[in-house]
């Protein structure tokens, strides 16, 4: 029999056992059983919520990446001019996803260490702001390093961009305001912080963004990724393809948990600050320099010991799972994801007292333990 391990990863996150149960519950015909059209909105209007919104929001069956090429295949046309704000990993590849449906795409490059500098991307815009829309990224999760969108989208919106978010990684963990923010898009996923099953992806869609769905000059090159068949779902009593009912019922139980408890923005600042603190005190190196992220935090591996070590160590004495990078972060930096179920101090306290024994055994002298400094920050 296999022992689960407690994923510690910056998602998929551990779900609890309300949202498993909500998930076994017996399913209807989602297509002509009236009622199911009700809860599903009743499903986005707790997103509204959570994301501080009046927009239309809606829940798409497949993971975070739909959302992000849905809104590419919807909004871009080609050669359309779009603006990729680049400051790590996801940043840049959100210009690929530009690419495939036809768009030119310019990209503000940042330091990949730290967060967007919003008086860059001024200056930038000052010289050339002749953009159908932007993409940007709100949690860097790569690199562990949150992106002040409060700023970023005012700023697109006062140059006339519209703006695509990736809030992946941030929706239920970090603050979210949709409205006040002026964001036209924003992409969330089930298995974040939401801690729900992998498989959904949401999004919010202000006035501005179905205006450009609606008027375009050219189809939609999709059928799946067409946002534009979903404006009158509910008025008509139609979806475009049969709802994934489970995995939506999860969903809207997690969503519960998050917002009856209403702590969820001070509980991850508490211990994301915990962890970095601890971490630091100890003598290990943050990746970031600034921008820190209050759902993942990215370490480079000490130069003694590898990933594999690490990993393999953390995997088989302790039971735990932890996550590596990709790409030019690949085998230097650990990830610890405290995001949604996974930020509570009990299972952070035990991530970091076997991160401890992990590297005092592989050799690496810590000044004094992680797991004693982490409660010492709390």
């Amino acid at each position: 029999i296999l022992t689960k391990p407690l994923i510690m990863t910056p998602g998929p996150t551990e779900i609890h056992e309300d949202v498993r149960k909500a998930m076994a519950q017996d399913i209807t015909n989602p297509d002509l059983d009236i009622n199911f059209y009700e809860y599903y909105r009743e499903s986005c209007n707790k997103l509204k919520k959570l994301l501080n919104t009046k927009e239309d929001v809606l829940i798409l069956d497949g993971e975070g990446i739909l959302g992000l090429e849905a809104a590419c295949a919807s909004l871009i046309e080609a050669g359309d001019r779009i603006l990729c704000i680049d400051n790590g990993i996801f940043g840049h590849g959100f210009g690929d996803f530009a690419k495939i449906y036809g768009a030119e795409v310019v990209y503000f490059k940042g330091d990949y260490r730290k967060a967007v500098d919003v008086d860059e991307l001024e200056k930038f815009l000052e010289k050339d702001n002749e953009f159908k829309l932007a993409t940007l990224v709100h949690c860097e999760t790569p690199s562990g390093i949150t992106n002040p969108v409060d700023k970023i989208c005012p700023l697109l919106r006062k140059h006339g961009i519209i703006s695509i978010v990736d809030s992946v990684s941030a929706i239920g963990g970090e603050r979210v305001e949709v409205d006040k923010w002026q964001m036209d898009i924003v992409l969330g996923g089930s298995q974040k912080c939401l801690s729900a099953a992998p498989g959904l992806t949401f999004l919010s869609i202000s006035e501005e963004a179905w205006n450009i769905i609606e008027n375009r000059q050219t189809p939609i090159a999709s059928f799946y990724c067409n946002l534009g068949i979903w404006k009158n779902y509910y008025e008509d009593k139609w979806f475009p393809y049969t709802q994934p009912i489970s995995h939506i019922y999860g969903l809207n139980c997690a969503l519960d948990r998050i917002l009856e408890k209403g702590d969820y923005i001070e509980r991850h600042n508490k211990i994301a600050n915990g962890v970095r603190k601890a971490l630091k005190q100890a003598g290990l190196e943050l990746y970031p320099l600034d921008g820190y992220s209050n759902t993942v935090t990215t370490v480079l591996i000490p130069e003694e010991i590898s990933f594999d070590e690490i990993f393999n160590s953390m995997l088989e004495d302790h039971n735990i799972m932890i996550a590596g990078a990709f790409d030019y972060l690949k085998d230097k930096v650990i990830r610890i994801g405290h995001m949604g179920e996974n930020c509570y101090e009990d299972k952070m306290y035990i991530t970091l007292k076997a991160l401890d024994n992990v590297l005092k055994k592989h050799g690496i002298k810590l000044n004094g333990s992680l797991h004693k400094y982490f409660v010492d920050f709390m």
